[in-house]
């Protein structure tokens, strides 16, 4: 085997610690599994979703949008321009989408019933039109995902993952569109239980805007840690352009969001001081507002710490505002009390922290970073200069 096609992965303090965390996080699964719901969780009759569907699910599906965002940019209207961070988009986006199905796993009562939407089909449903756009998403992501693998493994496939890369492409970017807005729609027919702040005919269009708005966030926050992680220098002009992208599509998001509470009669509740009212603002101002200010202000838009801080807000603000639809706005009628338990937690972070090695692991044997070449190098991880003989990062 020549030395570009041998397979390295470089293990440092911080990679151990996600090992662990992720193995951790495997055990917990399989004693779920064992032991069933109610013995690994803290779900209850008043609760019957908890971590696993909000976070896992509800904000992993939105927060994986980066994939589709970018894919449409680049490959769909022709953008050029974000060519760089379009392989690292897409393939951050397959490993999120991975984890939010083993999240969706974890959350079925009865498991070894996983395979019945395939054959039942209860297409009155909202959740069986996510399960199966979810489910063939992830499968187009995976064989997307060929067409950067056969460059290094079963060569004699790239000719014909290229040749059908484009109608993956075109799907890829349309199935998201369907249950990225479908989400929304589950909490439509909660008319009367979610609380007025949050629940709107229109959820499913701001859960559509959210994931694609997050999506160039998220790939801004992916870029800096992994040219962290890998001493690869962005493009900094890239990410300068892409997040304005983002920010036209927050300005109509926020402007819809005013237009619907004053048509709805709800504005005055956003300042009555109560959870809802304050968690509402916090949402907004932090999560929409100031990373309005941030993109449109020149000089905040290009610096690194202006494009950091824009990107961690945007995410922040669209993981507070699933958590909010899904915990806050519900707490009133659900009744009871509900927080995650330890295993919940665990196999949530063990989960995190596979996806991001599974994420180093490919960056270090495949083209996934622009100017990366597998070839003999050295590469700085977690700040320690360390030696590989396969990659290459040119700045």
């Amino acid at each position: 085997m020549a030395e570009k096609d041998k397979w390295h992965f470089t293990m440092t303090p911080t990679r151990y610690v996600l090992l662990v965390l992720g193995l951790v996080g495997v055990l917990m699964m399989v004693y779920r599994l064992v032991f069933g719901l109610g013995s690994a969780t803290n779900l209850n009759d008043q609760w019957p979703w908890g971590m696993w569907i909000g976070f896992d699910v509800l904000t992993g599906v939105a927060l994986a949008g980066g994939g589709y965002s970018t894919a449409l940019l680049v490959h769909i209207l022709g953008i050029k321009k974000f060519s760089p961070i379009a392989r690292s988009a897409m393939l951050t986006s397959l490993i999120g989408y991975l984890l939010v199905m083993a999240g969706l796993f974890m959350d079925i009562g009865r498991w070894f019933n996983f395979w019945r939407p395939f054959v039942s089909w209860g297409y009155h449903s909202v959740l069986f039109e996510v399960f199966w756009c979810v489910s063939l998403y992830t499968l187009v992501q995976m064989l997307e995902f060929g067409e950067v693998a056969t460059e290094k493994v079963k060569k004699g496939w790239h000719g014909l993952f290229k040749k059908i890369l484009p109608a993956l492409l075109i799907i890829g970017v349309l199935l998201p569109t369907l249950h990225q807005s479908s989400l929304g729609s589950l909490y439509v027919i909660e008319v009367g239980k979610l609380y007025p702040l949050w629940w709107s005919m229109l959820l499913p269009v701001f859960f559509l805007m959210s994931s694609f708005f997050v999506g160039p966030a998220m790939v801004t926050v992916e870029t800096m840690l992994g040219a962290r992680a890998h001493g690869h220098k962005p493009d900094i002009s890239v990410l300068q352009s892409l997040i304005k992208v983002s920010g036209y599509l927050m300005l109509v998001y926020l402007v819809l969001k005013i237009v619907d509470l004053a048509y709805r009669g709800a504005t005055g509740l956003v300042f009555t001081g109560n959870l809802e009212g304050n968690m509402f603002l916090l949402e907004i101002v932090f999560g929409v507002i100031i990373p309005i200010v941030i993109c449109f202000t020149p000089q905040l838009r290009n610096s690194v710490g202006g494009l950091v801080t824009f990107g961690v807000l945007v995410v922040a603000g669209v993981i507070l505002n699933r958590m909010n639809v899904v915990f806050t706005g519900m707490a009133d009628f659900m009744g009871g009390a509900y927080f995650p338990s330890v295993i919940e937690w665990l196999v949530s972070i063990g989960l995190i922290a596979l996806g991001v090695l599974g994420y180093l692991f490919i960056v270090e044997n495949f083209h996934i970073l622009p100017n990366h070449k597998l070839d003999q190098a050295t590469i700085p991880i977690d700040g320690v200069n360390s030696k590989t003989s396969n990659i290459e990062m040119s700045n």
